[in-house]
């Protein structure tokens, strides 16, 4: 996956929130999981992967259904950010090792 920038953790958010809150970790790995494969097929092919974008976060989910730009950050919006934290610092740790 590309570098993360704050557009791509408002963007995997807001898609996390047009979901159930039960199915949002499952969401957001299948984000990191898109965005990897069409990252690795960017850089072995030189072109967008042509369902997951090109390798960013916010190309993954451009291809989610999404809540609106919330217009203050809630108990909810709170949730979601921390999915997506959690999510992004797991993917992380793995490629640590």
């Amino acid at each position: 996956m590309r570098p993360v920038q704050l557009a791509d953790i408002e963007m995997a958010a807001r898609v996390l929130l047009a979901h159930d809150p039960g199915d949002r970790v499952g969401i957001m790995v299948g984000l990191l999981r898109k965005a990897d494969i069409a990252d690795r097929y960017r850089k072995k092919t030189g072109k967008r992967h042509r369902s997951f974008g090109c390798g960013t976060l916010m190309s993954a989910a451009a291809g989610y259904r999404q809540a609106g730009r919330p217009a203050q950050i809630g108990p909810e919006t709170l949730s979601a950010l921390r999915v997506v934290i959690e999510g992004l610092l797991a993917d992380r740790s793995d490629q640590d090792l």
